[in-house]
């Protein structure tokens, strides 16, 4: 506590208690900065902060909450057709929780001195990008179980570390992202355990499922090391706290022993483990693919983008209402209306 203590004291210090955004003694609040970084404190939102710094914050906290939302829309598409009540119940809560890990960063972001709205327009005029993954179709049931094992299980191996970024509203968002996330890793093995054990029919269609979907998974955590643009910048902020290489390293050896209790087998023949490395060497990853799909020539860059767009003009009545239902509540008390409620006026 007295070393945190101190720390405070420090930065209050340094940055004042005036508005964060005041340019005076630059010098000193970039020193207490990267003394706050160093020493492992959360940048808040009111401290002062360098706009490069901001500037990949809005950007990695936009495209985040971006696929979250987009992707609700492959696993939406088999909500009618889930096999049994059950199914569909657990798949129903998934994508509401995807909704919500959309809204929390988005949050996060406007803490960022960004709107929502900009945002959102950002993504809809193609400014901003979301992950690739999301550009796949999911054509089988199984697909379902692949998103939920592997697309899931690579996002928490790429998230649980930003638990511990350097901005406070971030990581705090993530913590329970993260939980959420955990549970739709498990509840993707356990619908591919269910068919890996069925019929013959459903086994192949599970491992049909793997065999499109692994590769993109390895996507997600972005370029090797050596072509990713931001990635040092990101870890030397603690942002990201490892490289895109060392998390997709992490993701293949944590899959392979659970694909063999699955019963499946991971679509590449140089899948093998390296004892002199202590890891598991994999095969080459197509770049090529990858750098199409997020240029938006994938399987259904065309069609998410159409239907986010379509989702947000329908939706504009409920915005509007929304805000309307906000004013009036606000405004009566700021009258001083008193012995109701805005509903029973309402």
């Amino acid at each position: 506590m007295a070393t945190a203590a101190a720390h405070e004291t420090a930065r209050t210090q340094a940055y004042g208690t005036g508005d964060a955004t005041d340019t005076t003694g630059t010098d000193a609040y970039e020193t207490a900065f990267d003394a706050a970084v160093a020493a492992d404190e959360r940048i808040e939102p009111r401290d002062w902060m360098p706009d490069a710094y901001r500037s990949t914050l809005i950007r990695q906290i936009a495209q985040h909450a971006h696929s979250e939302i987009i992707g609700m829309q492959p696993e939406a598409n088999w909500i009618t057709r889930a096999p049994s009540l059950r199914r569909k119940a657990i798949l129903m809560a998934k994508v509401q929780d995807e909704a919500g890990h959309g809204l929390y960063l988005y949050s996060a972001a406007e803490t960022l001195g960004t709107s929502r709205d900009e945002l959102l327009d950002k993504l809809h005029t193609g400014r901003q990008k979301y992950s690739s993954i999301f550009n796949y179709p999911t054509l089988t049931w199984a697909d379902v179980g692949a998103i939920g094992w592997l697309v899931d299980g690579a996002a928490i191996t790429n998230q649980v570390p930003l638990c511990r970024c350097s901005y406070g509203p971030y990581a705090r968002a993530m913590v329970r992202i993260c939980k959420e996330e955990s549970f739709h890793q498990r509840q993707g093995y356990e619908l591919l355990l269910a068919l890996g054990r069925g019929t013959p029919e459903q086994h192949a269609m599970a491992q049909d499922a793997v065999d499109r979907w692994w590769w993109p998974s390895l996507m997600m955590f972005g370029p090797p090391d050596d072509e990713s643009p931001h990635s040092a910048q990101s870890m030397a902020w603690k942002i990201k706290r490892h490289s895109n290489d060392e998390l997709r390293q992490r993701f293949v050896d944590i899959c392979v022993p659970q694909a063999e209790s699955l019963g499946l087998t991971l679509p590449d023949p140089d899948l093998r483990w390296n004892e002199e490395r202590g890891h598991h060497d994999f095969g080459v990853i197509d770049w090529a693919e990858f750098w199409d799909v997020l240029k938006g020539n994938g399987p259904c860059n065309e069609q998410r983008m159409t239907q986010r767009r379509r989702a947000h003009d329908e939706g504009a009545w409920v915005r509007e209402a929304a805000a309307a239902y906000a004013a009036k509540h606000s405004g009566g008390r700021q009258t001083g209306e008193t012995g109701e409620t805005g509903a029973t006026r309402a």
